[in-house]
């Protein structure tokens, strides 16, 4: 397969993202997949996924803002976070509609957030959930992340829903756990849908059985096509900066209509932000 492109994949429940790249890379005969934001298996919704040149996107992607639709659970803890997880907590809880939306207004902005021992960081060069699975203590690294925006949905039955937009390398699952604190309490996260990704809304994405139709750059990205001439191609392909008479602050960069690299303008230069193309000249 010879293709370039994206697909907004609509993740199912029980799915590694993993499992999803290994599924779509058999069903199109290419290697060439990769995703550009991990869901746990407990989790669904949008999962954009890179094909061919794609792949070198993805730092791009994973920087976008992400949005979700959550449920709490309260009154029980567990070792993970979330619901599938070892039960290490039962406690009462009596809440109000109107104590929760007061603490919701209290994450808004940023905050120090402790990073889930369930998850893939590596400390030391081995990953939290290693620490976690062989019983072994390991200080929990501290982040620094923005929640802008957190709406409650609805209120009943010991269950909190509720939609967040947040940054890249936010946990919701430590979001909920900061929250229970807050309101003095414990909960665990029962669901998750990743229901916006930058531009990718969950209402378009595709079902994993779907015949999948590609996506370009310029379906889903508000950028420009800059056609290059001879002498700035070459500039192009080796990396160097260009001086171009345009006022947008990112450009496709194409030659004889192939897509050869995303530059960004700093000050009145263009550097080059993804590469595309490889430079077989060189």
């Amino acid at each position: 397969m010879k293709d370039n492109g994206l697909l907004i994949i609509n993740k199912p429940v029980g799915y590694t993202s993993r499992d999803i790249v290994n599924i779509i890379s058999k069903k199109l005969k290419t290697k060439k997949v990769g995703h550009t934001g991990t869901l746990d298996p407990l989790a669904s919704g949008v999962l954009v996924i890179t094909i061919g040149r794609y792949t070198k996107l993805g730092e791009m992607l994973t920087s976008l803002d992400k949005e979700y639709i959550s449920e709490i659970k309260l009154g029980i803890k567990t070792d993970t976070l979330d619901i599938t997880g070892n039960i290490l907590e039962k406690k009462d809880f009596n809440l109000q509609k109107e104590d929760i939306e007061k603490v919701f207004k209290k994450f808004i902005g940023k905050y120090k957030m402790e990073v889930p021992i369930y998850s893939a960081i590596k400390i030391n060069g081995k990953k939290l959930y290693e620490y976690a699975r062989n019983n072994e203590a390991v200080e929990l690294p501290i982040k620094t992340v923005e929640i802008k925006e957190l709406e409650l949905i609805d209120y009943q039955e010991g269950i909190i829903k509720f939609r967040t937009k947040v940054e890249k390398g936010t946990y919701i699952r430590s979001l909920i756990r900061d929250i229970c604190k807050e309101l003095n309490t414990i909960g665990t996260m029962n669901s998750l849908i990743r229901t916006k990704q930058g531009n990718f809304f969950i209402e378009n994405a595709q079902e994993l059985e779907d015949n999948y139709k590609l996506l370009k750059i310029t379906d889903i990205l508000n950028i420009q096509k800059y056609n290059l001439n001879d002498e700035e191609y070459q500039k192009v392909i080796n990396g160097n900066s260009l001086v171009l008479k345009s006022n947008k602050e990112q450009l496709l960069l194409e030659y004889n209509n192939e897509e050869i690299a995303i530059y960004n303008k700093e000050d009145n230069i263009y550097i080059c932000n993804v590469m595309l193309k490889i430079n077989t000249q060189s």
